[in-house]
């Protein structure tokens, strides 16, 4: 990819959805905040713009413009409340992705209709108490029992769980062969056995629900298993794939929107007679935040273009969210730093986005994981 410039229906696509953040999501962003949810009509406004539908084909209810697109909308989203965009990234970036890439025709026509319009939304139950990043050491157990497997443990810290409708659930069908018995699921919210904790209070994302979520006897049809037996774990690594892109980008966005606020805060703030704008030491965080977000979104729109075009962006994918998290820390901090006191209150929105912007180095795999994986890739080139 030599030209980075984006084609003018990702332009147009870039400019809708700004204009939709500003006037409809930026207003409600103190509300989403205090009162910990994001209000049912919003997420039916941000289906209605085709939102959820992004970066899937038309043909099984999406909006299509790829992953770049994908990435390019997820921008945006980012300038505001963290948690609005949460809930797009829980239900169609990790479970109906799963159920789309997992192949079955049964639950990709069954479900991704309705989670692409969020009719229905989604959950990606992965993540266990005793397997977080080391997801492949999961314990919830999937005995067949005729044409159902039967489902008995546990997940933890589930995006959407509460809300949801639809979970793609990671189980093994054999704990002595670890990640190779792995095997994916559609769990229907209301099946019997299925059980949701309460929502959890976080340090961050505020609005964004996320929970428990326990199965004792769940029965599951064999026709809801998503892809074949013992190729969950392949399944889940992929999905992870196209996951870290998109909070790659929102972390760009993010960031972005935070350069913004400190550019402006810097030239109207005056102290000892001239705006702190013009002093050295401010000028240089604002420089190397500058930088560090163009180079965050070059790797982004990269990794997404060449996923678009078919190839293996696992490195390039985990370089992106490695390299846009971590560069979203320091602008948090920047940020906070530039602002002074002000940026500590809670009645200023950076307060906010500070606190929020820790999670990025952790969820979708830690900042430690994600070097892993690049030396991984690194060590198996020849």
């Amino acid at each position: 990819m030599t030209d980075f410039s984006l084609p003018e229906e990702l332009v147009l696509l870039q400019r809708t959805v700004r204009g939709f953040v500003e006037e409809r999501l930026a207003p409600r962003s103190a509300e989403i905040e205090e009162r910990d949810e994001i209000p049912r009509e919003l997420i039916d406004a941000m289906a209605a713009l085709g939102l959820f539908g992004i970066g899937f084909p038309e043909e099984v209810g999406g909006q299509g413009f790829g992953k770049l697109g994908y990435c390019v909308a997820v921008e945006q989203l980012a300038r505001v409340n963290a948690s609005v965009w949460n809930v797009i990234g829980g239900s169609s970036g990790l479970c109906a992705q799963a159920i789309d890439l997992g192949g079955s025709d049964e639950p990709r026509w069954r479900y991704l209709p309705d989670l692409l319009s969020a009719r229905r939304i989604g959950a990606y139950a992965l993540s266990e108490p005793g397997a977080g990043s080391d997801a492949g050491a999961l314990v919830t157990l999937a005995r067949r029992n005729g044409d159902e497997y039967v489902l008995d443990g546990a997940k933890t810290f589930i995006t959407n769980a509460p809300i949801a409708d639809v979970f793609v659930v990671f189980a093994t069908v054999d704990r002595e062969a670890g990640s190779k018995g792995i095997t994916a699921f559609v769990v229907e919210r209301g099946t019997r056995g299925l059980e949701i904790g309460p929502n959890d209070a976080k340090m961050g994302l505020h609005g964004s629900t996320t929970a428990q979520v326990f199965f004792s006897g769940v029965r599951v049809p064999s026709d809801q298993r998503v892809g074949e037996e013992g190729k969950g774990f392949a399944l889940a690594l992929r999905t992870l794939d196209h996951g870290r892109l998109g909070l790659a980008a929102h972390a760009v966005g993010a960031a972005q929107r935070l350069l913004e606020a400190s550019v402006a805060h810097a030239k109207g703030r005056v102290q000892f007679g001239r705006p702190i704008a013009a002093n050295q030491a401010i000028q240089w965080m604002l420089a190397d935040a500058a930088t560090e977000i163009h180079a965050a979104r070059l790797m982004v729109y990269d990794a997404a273009a060449r996923l678009d075009r078919g190839e293996r962006v696992t490195p390039r994918a985990a370089m992106s969210k490695l390299f846009a998290t971590e560069m979203l820390g320091r602008v948090a901090d920047a940020a906070v730093q530039i602002h002074g006191g002000m940026g500590y209150m809670r009645e200023l929105w950076i307060e906010r986005a500070y606190r929020d912007a820790r999670i990025y180095r952790i969820y979708e795999g830690t900042s430690e994981i994600q070097r892993l994986v690049i030396a991984s890739g690194l060590l198996e080139e020849r």
